[in-house]
C-alpha cells in the first residue's frame, strides 16, 4: 500500500474562512498556556483553513511574559473551524467546535511544529493532535485516511487531515468529496463547505489536463498556450519563457526553502546534463522572497520588507550555486506566494514542474524524478 508522508511544516501555507452560525452565548474564550523559550514574544491567536495561500486573520494578540507565559481572552466563543496560536514561525493548530470557554496549551517552542505540544479544553483539537501524532508513528495508507475522514467525530478533523496528507494531488479528489460531504452535512452553507468544493473542482480541473497520452503527456489537440512569464533573474536581467520557443522546456517552480524541492534538484540536474545539446532547457521560477502574510508580520514595515528580500534574493542565489543549477533562466519576483506567475499556473504546492512543448504548449502538468522528466522529453524532442 502507497505510504504519504505528511508535510508537517507546511501548515502554515494550508490556509482557510469559515463562517458557520454558532451558540449565541455571551460566555468568553481564554485560551492560555506556557510556552517555553518563548519569552517575551508575540503570540497570535488566528483562524486559519485547508485551502492553500489563504490569508489567515488574526483574532487576537498579546506578549508572553518573560517566562513563557500568555493569556488571550475574546468577549464570545469562536465559531466552528480552524485557528492556530502563531508564536513567530511556529505554531499549535486547533479546531474548534464553538463550545471552548477555557482552553490551555503547553510546549516548547522548537517543537511546535513537531506537534510535541498539548492541549486541554477543546476535544477536537486534542483529536486532531492525538491523530497526527499517531500518525508521525506509524505512516498513514490511503484506507487509514478515508477511515478517518468518514469517521472522524468533528468532519473538519478528517478533511484537515486529509488535505495535508494529500495535498493538491487529483488522484485523491474523491476522498475529499466524501469529507466535503460531511462538512455540508454538519455546516450546511457555511463558506467552509464552498471553499472547500472549489478546491475539490481545481483537482477535478487538474486531473483533465495531466495527461492521458504516452507518457503522461497530454495529447496534442488538448494542450494549451503556456502563459509567458517575464521577470528577473538574480542579475537583474529580465527572462521571458517565450524566448525558448523552439525548445522543450521543463518550467520549475522551486525555492531555497523548500526541501522536497532541493531533494528533487538533483533529478532536474541529471536531465539537463543528458539533454541540453538535444534542444532541452530548463526554466526555474523560485518563490522565495517575501509575500503578503509574512509582511504583516512586521506591520509591513518597508525597510524591514526590503531586508527580507535582500535575504530571501541571496537564499535563492546561494541554493542556485550550491545545488549545481547551471542553466541560465532562473527567475523570480521575490514575492514568495504571491508570485504572479504561480498564482497564474495554479500552483499550491512546490516543487511543481511542467513540460513545455516546441511550440509553446503545456504538454505535462505534474512530473517528479529523472526517470519520469526523461520519459516525457524524449517523447517531446
Amino acid at each position: 500500500m502507497k505510504k504519504f508522508a505528511f508535510i508537517l511544516t507546511a501548515f502554515s501555507l494550508l490556509l482557510f474562512s469559515f463562517t458557520a452560525c454558532n451558540d449565541s452565548s455571551s460566555s468568553s474564550l481564554t485560551v492560555s498556556g506556557t510556552i517555553q523559550n518563548a519569552g517575551s514574544m508575540q503570540v497570535f491567536l488566528e483562524k486559519t483553513g485547508i485551502v492553500p495561500n489563504t490569508p489567515n486573520t488574526v483574532v487576537a494578540k498579546t506578549e508572553a511574559d518573560e517566562n513563557g507565559n500568555f493569556s488571550i481572552t475574546v468577549d464570545q466563543p469562536l465559531a466552528e473551524g480552524l485557528y492556530r496560536i502563531r508564536i513567530g514561525q511556529q505554531s499549535i493548530n486547533l479546531i474548534f467546535d464553538g463550545t471552548e470557554r477555557d482552553v490551555k496549551v503547553t510546549g516548547d517552542l522548537q517543537q511546535l511544529n513537531n506537534f510535541q505540544y498539548t492541549v486541554e479544553g477543546s476535544p477536537s483539537s486534542l483529536n486532531f493532535l492525538q491523530t497526527v501524532q499517531g500518525y508521525r508513528q506509524k505512516q498513514p495508507n490511503v484506507q487509514d485516511i478515508e477511515k478517518l475522514v468518514e469517521t472522524s467525530e468533528n468532519p473538519l478533523v478528517g478533511a484537515y487531515i486529509a488535505t495535508l496528507a494529500f495535498q493538491n494531488k487529483p488522484e485523491f479528489a474523491n476522498i475529499h468529496e466524501k469529507a466535503a460531504k460531511r462538512i455540508e452535512a454538519a455546516y450546511p452553507g457555511s463558506t467552509y463547505a464552498s471553499d472547500y468544493n472549489s478546491f475539490i473542482s481545481s483537482l477535478k480541473q487538474l486531473a483533465m489536463t495531466t495527461g492521458g497520452g504516452a507518457n503522461g503527456l497530454i495529447p496534442e489537440a488538448q494542450r494549451q498556450p503556456a502563459p509567458d512569464i517575464r521577470l528577473p533573474g538574480p542579475d537583474g536581467k529580465t527572462y521571458a519563457l517565450s524566448d525558448l520557443k523552439g525548445k522543450v522546456v521543463l518550467l520549475d517552480f522551486w525555492a531555497s526553502w523548500c526541501m522536497p524541492c532541493r531533494r528533487e534538484n538533483p533529478n532536474v540536474v541529471k536531465v539537463y546534463q543528458a539533454y541540453k545539446d538535444k534542444g532541452f532547457t530548463v526554466f526555474s521560477v523560485s518563490l522565495d522572497g517575501v509575500d503578503g502574510r509574512t509582511a504583516s508580520r512586521f506591520n509591513n514595515d518597508p525597510k524591514k520588507i526590503a531586508e527580507l528580500k535582500e535575504q530571501g534574493k541571496q537564499r535563492w542565489i546561494e541554493a542556485i550555486q550550491k545545488d549545481g543549477l547551471e542553466w541560465p533562466y532562473h527567475v523570480s519576483d521575490l514575492k514568495k506566494w504571491d508570485c504572479a506567475p504561480a498564482r497564474q499556473y495554479g500552483v499550491t504546492g512546490i516543487p511543481r514542474a511542467f513540460i513545455i512543448d516546441k511550440e509553446g504548449r503545456i504538454a505535462a502538468t505534474q512530473v517528479r524524478g529523472a526517470e519520469a522528466i526523461e520519459a516525457a522529453i524524449k517523447e517531446l524532442l
